[in-house]
């Protein structure tokens, strides 16, 4: 379903990778459409038990919105910003785990797509910047990802200067989960990968959707809210058998249900 996005399976993993090398794998609205349908379909797919999002090549994870594209269109220039704003949405609230296989550096827009990744792995001589305000602009979305994930000073420092973050102080602020060497990113990320299509999915989506949940909540009620959420889980058929799997010494066989 389109060039600009390339759709792979292999057993209970799913790749999806930003197909524009030659344009650093900007977005296009062709490949916001494409990957919008492929989350849709992986969600209800069964058998896919975790996503890995990449982009092709080692120039770039991804560059952000095309800019030669967006100036051009006259129309409505807003509207690829709201079917951006819709991407991140659908990240946000997908029910299995999403894992950014960052190949290089990562700008802009492409900032907000690996940060609605649940798990992300760089390479170490990858780097990380909002450049929006060089060219006048700002990044509105991606700030709302950014003030989740780190803190003020440094979210506010990046989307005001634009500097670019290396790697290992991006995992060090919290912006990544871990900063690995080139020859080992596609071994990290593939163990990775195997580690979480081994869980319960229906625990691991309550889980997400419970914390997802209760992050504007105040303590109180996000421990009474996730204790609930724990109700649910002990009650479904993996549950029981991940327990049972433990007593008796043995790798569980999770269904989903």
């Amino acid at each position: 379903m389109g060039k600009d996005l390339l759709y792979t399976a292999e057993g209970p993993i799913a790749f999806l990778t930003i197909n524009r090398e030659s344009r650093r794998n900007a977005i296009s609205q062709e490949m916001i459409t494409a990957l919008l349908a492929h989350l849709d379909r992986v969600d209800q797919n069964s058998d896919i038990r975790a996503v890995c999002i990449t982009g092709t090549g080692d120039r770039a994870f991804c560059s952000g919105a095309d800019l030669a594209v967006t100036l051009t269109n006259t129309q409505d220039r807003l509207q690829g910003a709201r079917n951006y704003a819709k991407l991140l949405k659908k990240m946000s609230h997908f029910g299995k785990p999403l894992v950014a296989r960052v190949n290089g550096p990562c700008l802009a827009g492409g900032l907000g797509l690996m940060l609605s990744c649940d798990i992300v792995i760089a390479r170490d001589d990858a780097y990380f910047c909002t450049p929006e305000v060089n060219v006048g602009i700002f990044p509105m979305m991606v700030g709302a990802l950014l003030y989740q994930n780190v803190g003020r000073k440094k979210a506010v420092e990046m989307v005001l200067t634009g500097r670019k973050v290396a790697a290992r102080e991006a995992e060090d602020m919290g912006l990544i989960t871990r900063a690995v060497s080139p020859p080992d990113l596609d071994k990290v990320v593939r163990e990775t990968l195997d580690l979480l299509s081994n869980k319960s999915p229906i625990g691991t989506r309550i889980g997400k959707k419970a914390f997802r949940a209760m992050m504007d909540m105040d303590f109180d009620h996000a421990v009474d809210y996730l204790c609930e959420a724990l109700g649910k889980i002990i009650e479904t058929e993996d549950a029981v058998e991940g327990m049972a799997a433990f007593i008796e010494k043995r790798k569980p066989n999770f269904q989903g249900k």
